[in-house]
């Protein structure tokens, strides 16, 4: 059972009925840019580049007395 193109023209009046062309527009932009920013990540930093050698290893974090008392408690300020 496949879709014809009768059932896929109601489909999209149906989309855009609900959502509306403006919101339907920004999603597609959203949505274009995501893509790009993908592809360029995927462009500049791919798995083609080797490591740094040079550079330290990762820390992990222990569940010592120290990392408790490096803790900063900060207040988050809401939007008035």
């Amino acid at each position: 059972m496949g879709l014809s193109t009768t059932h896929l023209i109601i489909f999209l009046v149906i989309i855009i009925v609900i959502f509306g062309t403006k919101k339907l527009r920004n999603i597609g932009s959203d949505l274009g840019g995501a893509v790009k920013g993908f592809k360029d990540g995927m462009k500049d930093g791919g798995a083609d580049k080797p490591a740094d050698a040079s550079a330290p290893p990762a820390q992990q974090v222990g569940s010592s007395t120290s990392a408790a008392k490096e803790t900063i408690d900060v207040e988050a300020k809401t939007k008035s």
